[in-house]
């Protein structure tokens, strides 16, 4: 963050841009990807990073306008009506279920080197979220040494995946699509693998919550974020060029990438790459976000629109109800047979629905706050402003579309089930009276009054 009063830069929100983004959704989402579109998946990589940028445009948009310090929960706090500041609340706890994304991959990738995990996949599966949550109880410092590790792992493996990788594939074979693998599935497969490859490239909206240690917020962050949405497409491009362009499109569709690792790298690299690589970058991400999801969730709990015992913590202060709670959530896919894409799939849905709103929100922000338009860090002219906020609205709805499309019965039953749950119990939960309205209005107020304090310093 900021050290001895020296803020960040642009060089410091590209690096921290990049480090967050390439991780494990190319572990877990690249054989989706290529199983709908076959190896343009390559265009898949560096098209959906541009795509999901749009999609998230709202971030950028209120990060050149507004300091943040909330980040995207101040966003919410600002635009939501009631309602759906209700829905999101129980979307806050719904969100769990992408925990049961990262330990089904991480079961994945140990299957590859120890097969016999495939008989009893299910259990294992468990047994990593439980002791993802374990880990939470001896605090974050636990948790940061853990990932500094990983992070040295993980770029490692991915070096060692390319350097190995791009001279095995044959240029003008890859591109010649004389094998019919180029478009596998048309233009719809080509949309749908985006959709599904939505998840690996959804990090490089701006880290927005950083404003106040950022020097000149409202240009650095959004500009980085552009940057950054460069720099992860043209790695993933890469990616997608190596994990398609070895194997036959048959063995790699709908599988992770160490199916190619194991034929390119020697032994003992594979194993680094598949422990170093996939298990430790999954499960690295796997209990930063157990770590995260506390915050947001105690906050809409002391707002009234989950029950106050998800406030109860230990004389330390861990929160056992909130994270019991998570840990059920979280299994719930597992235990009901959901696959990767299901998993993901019940968690895209309801991250785009509320994107969806919120960017076309943003076609009244300059209206509405016209001192801080004038004052917005990056000078887009309006037509191309309400371009991007329109354009970010529909690139929602194509996520939320196919994504639906392509969930089997299963799966689309629970994100169904998922999202009409999160609005009746809003919807009871304000008839009841249980949140007060105006408290609401309120801190929604107070939220606009310190971005606005924020950005005037």
């Amino acid at each position: 963050m900021e050290e001895n009063g020296k803020k960040l830069g642009l060089l410091n929100h590209i690096g921290l841009g990049v480090g967050s983004a390439i991780g494990t959704g190319i572990f877990i989402m690249l054989g989706f990807g290529i199983a709908y579109t076959g190896r343009s998946i390559t265009l898949v990589c560096l098209a959906g990073c541009f795509f999901m940028l749009l999609a998230f445009w709202n971030s950028a948009a209120f990060g050149t306008m507004f300091v943040l310090p909330g980040g995207d929960y101040g966003i919410r706090s600002m635009v939501f009506p009631p309602l759906l500041t209700g829905v999101s609340a129980w979307f806050q706890i719904a969100s769990a279920f992408v925990l049961a994304g990262h330990s089904l991959a991480i079961t994945s990738f140990a299957e590859m080197a120890w097969p016999q995990i495939k008989e009893f996949e299910t259990v294992f599966a468990l047994c990593v979220l439980c002791i993802g949550f374990l880990c939470t109880i001896r605090g974050s410092k636990l948790l940061t040494t853990i990932q500094n590790f990983v992070v040295v792992a993980l770029v490692i493996s991915l070096i060692i995946f390319l350097v190995y990788g791009i001279p095995k594939v044959n240029p003008a074979e890859f591109f010649s699509n004389a094998d019919g693998e180029f478009m596998v599935g048309g233009f719809s497969g080509f949309i749908s693998a985006i959709s599904i490859m939505s998840f690996a490239c959804m990090g490089t909206a701006g880290a927005v919550s950083m404003g106040t240690v950022t020097k000149n917020p409202k240009k650095t962050i959004p500009l980085a974020s552009f940057i950054v949405t460069g720099i992860v497409g043209i790695v993933y491009f890469f990616m997608g060029y190596v994990a398609s362009g070895i194997l036959p499109y048959a063995d790699v569709a709908g599988q992770n990438i160490s199916v190619t690792a194991e034929v390119i790298l020697p032994h003992s690299l594979f194993m680094f790459f598949v422990v170093g690589g996939g298990i430790f970058a999954i499960s690295s991400t796997l209990l930063g976000v157990v770590a995260i999801l506390r915050y947001p969730i105690m906050k809409v709990s002391e707002d009234g629109w989950i029950p106050k015992a998800f406030l109860k913590t230990t004389k330390g202060g861990y929160p056992y109800v909130l994270y019991s709670v998570l840990l059920v959530v979280s299994a719930i896919p597992i235990i009901t047979g959901l696959d990767i894409e299901g998993v993901i799939g019940n968690v895209m849905v309801p991250t785009m629905l509320m994107n969806l709103y919120i960017n076309f929100y943003c076609v009244k922000l300059p209206k509405l706050y016209p001192d801080q338009w004038e004052k917005r860090g990056i000078r887009f002219p309006v037509w191309l402003w309400n371009a991007c906020s329109v354009i970010g609205g529909l690139f929602a709805v194509v996520v939320i579309y196919n994504t639906i499309k392509n969930l089997d019965g299963k799966a689309l039953g629970l994100c169904i089930a998922e999202v009409v749950i999160a609005f009746v119990l809003a919807f009871v939960t304000l008839k009841t009276g249980k949140v007060d309205v105006n408290a609401l209005e309120e801190k929604k107020q107070a939220t606009i009054a310190e971005a606005m304090a924020a950005t005037n310093e």
